[in-house]
């Protein structure tokens, strides 16, 4: 990524530079120099330059892989080494890449030079543009493309398909960005110089017409900043949400310190005298430490996987062909007793003959009742507030509906002869055992593994239920190497993509310091104060370079459900904790976009304002 992206913003860097030296090798020219010489002077430039940032890059790079790689183990809360460690192959790699794209730059100059005029090259500076025409069909094309990815972002509700269509949406947003700023705003100008009573004040006539004059080059500029300033937003909200959401991530796909998940064969099997010697081989486990379970959450379930269309579920077996349903209607399915419901949620509820209750993940189920394939029972459905984690929803991208009924046997009868494609039980029927400890993580996988052992000696004996365990102890270390390494990821592209942003205005800057130089000195010479001068260059420059700012805060604000659904694939829920970081994210960026903006414009009133002040 930062290679690719370091060919756009070199080619970037040195059309400004090139633009700037155009006059000299006018003068080269004029003076005795043939294209020859002029090539010979332009190679040997670009060696020694690519020399100096070759060996300046690459001394800088070590020493700051270092620091980078010491902020990761920091980040990843492992143990932190030393020593330095250069790799060959990575430094044959960066040199290799950017030779080529000093090559390109070196043909572009040679070929830029060899088929201009001498003249035209003296007076390169002097050539303005013309002004271009309001082009409303680019200009409405581009609001049709961000109209469309700000459609997406905000009507697709399942997050497989929010992802799958994430990426369209994306391109969407940068080719609708580049439109609106390069044809859009010109229009907007063109609307502007309509309106007599805002175009005709001294520091509006003056900053519109010079937008006016040069926006068809500004907008590409202002759309570069808008896009990674929102490629920056975005980054930054969803790394840090999943940093500081990782606890929160990992009590959700570990509900409990210990959890044993036991899988039976028929649903006659999920019964007491099944269960209690499963307890009784854990309890000696936590005794022997001296322990005593706490939080203790315990269930049987019937789980099996339907497509879900209009309040009837098409279990697999009735789908001919998997391209009949689109996947996005793929739905894991729980049916829990309703008096397992209401001892762990501390409930009393109750339900008619024909009713169950029913919470669903990830997606709302919208119908009042709901049928399954090939029964005539039809359902009617009360809404549950909430339920306990189960681990398994939060591993899956497909959403779940948790059925919680009265009677498991009635319910479960009509689908125990169902088999899948492949010949095997449709219902999975499986009884949830976990409990929370009081104490450090480390006695916690000593006792987990003690527990396996329990477990693996029960199922020598002819246990019937299959027995699993999980410990959240144990993964901890699995989830703090993702999210943080995502998180390292973030910051390492938003630092990047930020002193791209700040390198690119200062660039902008000092390109319209040069050619408004010569136009505010003429405006004073035909009696424009300095005061009005003044005012005019703040005007300007304040629109200029705090509307990418504006737009990037639109596109954040748009890119927030996308962004939610995105998360909850990786098991981040907390709604509330990411719309906060992305304000947090906003405002910390705003306040250093003004703070770039201040240093990057004292260039431009230098060059500009001299006279005026």
């Amino acid at each position: 990524m930062i290679g690719a992206f370091s060919v756009v913003f070199l080619f970037y860097t040195h059309s400004f530079l090139l633009r700037r030296r155009k006059k000299e090798f006018g003068l080269y020219s004029i003076l005795g120099m043939n294209k020859s010489n002029l090539a010979r002077i332009m190679i040997w430039e670009s060696a020694t330059v690519a020399f100096i940032s070759l060996a300046s890059g690459l001394v800088l790079g070590i020493v700051f892989s270092k620091l980078a790689e010491l902020l990761m183990h920091l980040i990843l809360r492992a143990d932190v080494d030393y020593a330095m460690r250069i790799n060959p192959d990575n430094i044959r790699q960066t040199v290799f890449l950017y030779l080529i794209i000093f090559v390109l730059i070196l043909a572009v100059t040679l070929w830029q030079v060899r088929t201009a005029d001498p003249i035209q090259l003296l007076r390169s500076e002097n050539t303005g543009e013309r002004p271009p025409k309001a082009n409303w069909p680019m200009a409405l094309t581009g609001a049709v493309l961000l109209g469309l990815a700000y459609y997406l972002a905000v009507t697709i509700q399942n997050p497989v398909e929010a992802i799958m269509w994430f990426f369209l949406a994306v391109l969407l947003v940068i080719a609708g960005t580049y439109l609106l700023f390069v044809a859009g705003s010109v229009a907007l100008c063109k609307v502007m110089q309509k309106n007599k009573r805002y175009y005709y004040k001294t520091n509006h006539f003056v900053s519109v017409s010079s937008m006016t004059y040069r926006m068809k080059r500004n907008g590409a500029g202002l759309a570069s900043i808008c896009i990674l300033s929102t490629m920056v937003l975005v980054m930054l909200s969803s790394t840090v949400c999943l940093y500081g959401g990782m606890e929160s991530s990992l009590r959700s796909r570990y509900p409990r310190n210990i959890v044993t998940d036991n899988r039976a064969e028929n649903w006659d099997q999920l019964r007491e005298e099944n269960y209690a010697p499963l307890r009784a081989s854990v309890g000696q486990v936590i005794d022997s430490h001296g322990l005593s379970t706490e939080n203790v959450m315990e269930y049987a379930c019937v789980t099996f996987e339907g497509f879900l269309r209009d309040g009837v579920i098409d279990t697999v077996e009735t789908v001919e062909t998997w391209d009949e349903v689109p996947f996005m209607n793929l739905w894991e399915i729980f049916v829990i007793p309703l008096e397992d419901y209401n001892r762990l949620m501390g409930t009393q509820e109750t339900l008619e003959p024909n009713e169950i209750l029913m919470y669903t993940t990830k997606m709302w189920f919208h119908q009042d009742s709901l049928r399954i394939s090939g029964t005539d029972q039809v359902w009617q459905v009360s809404r549950a507030k909430s339920f306990v984690n189960n681990g398994v929803d939060s591993m899956q991208v497909i959403p779940s509906m948790f059925l919680f009924v009265e009677d498991m046997g009635s319910f479960i009868d009509s689908l125990a002869d169902r088999m899948d494609s492949s010949g095997n039980t449709l219902l999975r029927y499986g009884w949830i055992y976990g409990f929370d400890l009081d104490c450090p993580g480390e006695e916690q996988g000593q006792i987990f593994y003690e527990i396996q052992g329990r477990l693996a000696e029960l199922r020598a004996t002819g246990y019937p239920l299959l027995c699993q365990a999980e410990s959240v102890a144990i993964n901890r270390s699995g989830y703090s190497e993702m999210y943080g390494g995502l998180f390292f990821l973030g910051i390492m592209l938003s630092i990047v993509f930020v002193a791209a942003t700040a390198l690119i205005m200062y660039y902008k800057q000092i390109s319209e310091g040069y050619e408004d130089q010569g136009r505010f000195e003429i405006l004073q010479k035909v009696g424009m104060t300095k005061k009005e001068v003044r005012k005019s260059i703040n005007s300007q420059v304040m629109t200029v370079f705090f509307l990418p700012l504006a737009v990037a805060g639109v596109h954040l604000c748009f890119a927030f459900p996308f962004l939610y659904k995105g998360l909850l694939l990786l098991n981040f829920s907390n709604q509330e904790l990411l719309m906060w970081v992305a304000v947090l994210a906003f405002l910390l960026f705003g306040a250093g976009y003004v703070i770039v903006y201040r240093i990057t414009s004292r260039a431009y009133y230098h060059l500009v304002g001299g006279s005026a002040r």
